[in-house]
């Protein structure tokens, strides 16, 4: 029923324009638009809903992440725009912040301005 239809993800900000300049300006999606309620981009094929909220806590876990070719220069980009890597002890993540997965994905962690936890991932060549 659903499967054929476009998906809407959703995070939450308590500031339209940080998340703005967040979103757009650093990670380089498209604004769709910005109104009283959300700013919206247009991520891939996915539409990225982000509800303008007065209070928001964030989870401790991904809440959204992109599959990406070259994991190594997509967090080499977001250090070069003062994005910090997440660093977990428990993880062998290597110098960048790369964690290699036994499944055989290479995935780095960081935070949007709210603390929404983000993830990029690079999966092995099947």
């Amino acid at each position: 029923m659903l499967d054929a239809q476009k998906v809407v993800a959703f995070l939450a900000t308590t500031d339209g324009a940080r998340a703005t300049r967040f979103y757009g300006g650093t990670l380089g999606l498209h604004l769709r638009y910005d109104d009283d309620f959300a700013v919206v981009f247009e991520a891939g094929n996915v539409e990225l809903r982000i509800q303008k909220v007065e209070r928001f806590t964030p989870q401790p876990f991904t809440v959204l992440g992109w599959q990406v070719s070259d994991v190594v220069a997509v967090v080499t980009a977001l250090a070069s725009s003062a994005v910090e890597v997440e660093r977990y002890p428990w993880l062998a993540q290597d110098e960048r912040g790369v964690w290699p997965a036994p499944s055989g994905a290479r995935v780095a962690w960081f935070k949007d301005p709210d603390g929404n936890l983000l993830s990029v991932a690079q999966y092995p060549a099947s």
